[in-house]
């Protein structure tokens, strides 16, 4: 927290912060997971998510005293203090600290904390049944969805909530032109004749690390083409398969919109080769995407003391 690593009941900030009281804070959420057979930690895409959080914080005018290499080492550094042996999420935060009365970003004091705990899967993985939401995913003019800011997320959680007391496991959400977004927390893939399809980015997206993953995998490991554009909502309805992917939810297939079903109302076969090979990539069992992606938290040296 703030340059120091502090036991975890220390890392508090203040009920009157700017960030508390009007959500002027962005964040990102890493997993790093254990490879039992090695011992090993891999931290996915650290490199990739501290670019992004830096982004954010320039949307935000938060200014950070720290690279991505030192944000890359702060997190391994911190795994290898709390001796993590397991799945572990990380959650970098940086956000306006003052305790000050008043709506606004500039001429204020940028704090930044990371936390590491552990975290096994965040959604069902053997297939989730969704419902398109009545609340319209956030506009670029209004919240940049670019940037994972933490007010934006209340508007996730509307959208979540809502499916939730609806009997379904996660929401989809529209733009204000009802074109298919995302889902609450996730990016959202169809599969349409053999095509994975996904909305771009003017569409009001996070522009996703998974998401960015998935298409990098598809087209070289299966040799599967994405196409970004515009989907509209009857297109679910119609997909051969559908999955939502994020750091949280990984990579989850969808069996049912709306209570029809997607294809046969089950894991497709492409979204079942795409998660196998994705959990195969993050716990650094490829050897080409573990130097390009995956950062070891614990050296050789430190796994033989």
């Amino acid at each position: 927290m703030n340059g120091e690593f502090i036991p975890a009941e220390r890392g508090v900030i203040s009920v009157r912060s700017h960030g508390f009281s009007y959500g002027t804070g962005c964040f990102e959420g890493i997993r790093g997971y254990w490879n039992e057979q090695e011992q090993q930690v891999y931290l996915f895409r650290l490199r990739e998510h501290y670019e992004r959080l830096l982004r954010s914080c320039k949307i935000l005018r938060i200014e950070l005293p720290y690279s991505v290499e030192d944000l890359i080492e702060i997190s391994l550094e911190l795994v290898r203090r709390n001796e993590q042996k397991g799945d572990v999420y990380l959650r970098p935060v940086a956000y306006k600290g003052d305790e000050v009365i008043g709506v606004r970003l500039n001429n204020l004091t940028d704090h930044f904390i990371l936390t590491s705990e552990p975290m096994g899967n965040y959604v069902d993985l053997g297939g989730m049944r969704c419902g398109v939401s009545s609340w319209r995913r956030i506009d670029d003019n209004a919240i940049p969805a670019r940037a994972k800011i933490t007010g934006s997320y209340v508007n996730a959680a509307f959208a979540k909530t809502e499916a939730l007391q609806n009997g379904f496991d996660e929401a989809i959400m529209l733009t204000h032109d009802g074109h298919v977004s995302e889902g609450s927390a996730e990016n959202i893939f169809l599969i349409i004749n053999g095509e994975l399809v996904t909305p771009s980015p003017s569409e009001n997206i996070l522009l996703g690390i998974t998401r960015d993953t998935v298409i990098q995998l598809a087209e070289r490991e299966l040799g599967i083409k994405t196409r970004e554009r515009s989907i509209d909502r009857t297109e679910l309805y119609i997909a051969d398969e559908i999955f939502l992917c994020g750091t949280g939810a990984q990579i989850a297939p969808v069996v049912s919109v709306d209570h029809n079903p997607v294809g046969k109302g089950e894991t497709g076969p492409i979204s079942k080769q795409l998660q196998d090979l994705y959990f195969d990539v993050v716990r650094g069992k490829h050897d080409f995407y573990r130097d390009q992606w995956c950062a070891a938290a614990y050296s050789k040296v430190a796994q033989m003391k």
